[in-house]
């Protein structure tokens, strides 16, 4: 399946952390649930996408949880955002394939295109264990951005 869209109703809904003390540290990997639970859109629309995309490119901001983190393109594939590496920001991403040579940010796009709000799986490095695994990514479509949060499938 190369993507399955999100069969919740209407809750826009992303990693976007409230402080919950000692249960953060209760799992080393945020779950699917987790990744749907969190309100990035909502912070959005209500604090403003300039003071978003910095809050969610702040590697100590509140938007950031284990391997649980936002990362926000514009619609052609540049990268607005980015909660683990803020290297990575203003960089278009078109191009980039996962190991097994899918081109996930072209498909992501595409994906975009046809649905608000969609899980899409692809292969990448864990940030914890630094070995290729499957992950899935939760995407939701903002006017002229796309807002996500991956999890690493175990």
């Amino acid at each position: 399946m190369k993507y399955h869209e999100d069969h919740f109703g209407n809750n826009l809904a992303f990693p976007f952390l409230l402080n919950i003390g000692s249960m953060i540290f209760a799992a080393e990997y945020g779950t699917e649930a987790e990744a749907r639970a969190k309100k990035a859109i909502a912070y959005i629309k209500s604090d403003g996408k300039e003071k978003a995309l910095a809050e969610f490119s702040n590697l100590k901001g509140k938007s950031v949880d284990r391997d649980l983190y936002i990362t926000v393109y514009d619609l052609n594939g540049k990268r607005l955002a980015h909660g683990a590496n803020p290297k990575k920001i203003g960089k278009d991403l078109i191009g980039l394939h996962d190991p097994d040579g899918k081109a996930f940010v072209k498909e992501r796009m595409g994906i975009a295109k046809t649905t608000d709000r969609f899980w899409q799986d692809y292969k990448f490095t864990d940030p914890i264990t630094k070995k290729i695994e499957p992950k899935s990514i939760y995407c939701g479509k903002l006017d002229d951005i796309l807002v996500a949060c991956r999890i690493y499938k175990k």
